[in-house]
């Protein structure tokens, strides 16, 4: 029998579950900190100031049947540019 997929949370490195399909680092959002971070699925998960978010395929598409109806915040992720 497999292991359920469940969502991934890291928080102060603490890790849950298995099989990572979608990871979102908040320290590589420019948007940390502003009023977009407060509106985020992943403040919203998360709470407080989060640090990663990380989902299974499975989760990803629950969280995105639940955002098309308005149940849950959109990710507001923007990628911070590295310096080149």
């Amino acid at each position: 029998m497999s292991q359920p997929r469940t969502m991934l949370a890291t928080s102060k490195g603490v890790v849950m579950g298995s099989e990572i399909e979608m990871s979102i680092s908040c320290s590589d959002c420019v948007r940390r900190g502003t009023p977009d971070c407060q509106d985020c699925l992943v403040t919203h998960v998360l709470g407080g100031t989060p640090e990663e978010l990380v989902m299974t395929a499975d989760d990803v598409d629950v969280v995105q049947l639940f955002t098309a109806q308005g149940m849950l915040p959109r990710l507001r992720f923007h990628h911070r540019a590295t310096p080149t």
